[in-house]
């Protein structure tokens, strides 16, 4: 899996975790909702870490947890 699917899925993930639909995300986070669906909808695939930061402080969670899982570890480098 690619660096974009899982960022992807893990902020559908914290949502369900969170029981927060993607309007509230953008609420509390103060991404615009026009943002968050480009990265949901791979309209942009290469959302910031500006924004994810954002959105980790909508979610109440360190960058540290969002990329501390199994998947993010597992990781291959993408630039060969």
């Amino acid at each position: 899996m690619d660096t974009y699917s899982l960022v992807k899925n893990r902020i559908l993930e914290l949502c369900e975790q969170k029981n927060m639909s993607m309007h509230k995300l953008a609420i509390v986070s103060g991404v615009s909702p026009s943002t968050l669906k480009s990265i949901i909808y791979k309209k942009s695939k290469n959302p910031g870490i500006v924004t994810i930061k954002m959105l980790c402080d909508g979610f109440n969670i360190s960058l540290f947890e969002f990329f501390d899982t199994a998947e993010f570890k597992s990781l291959m480098q993408e630039i060969k």
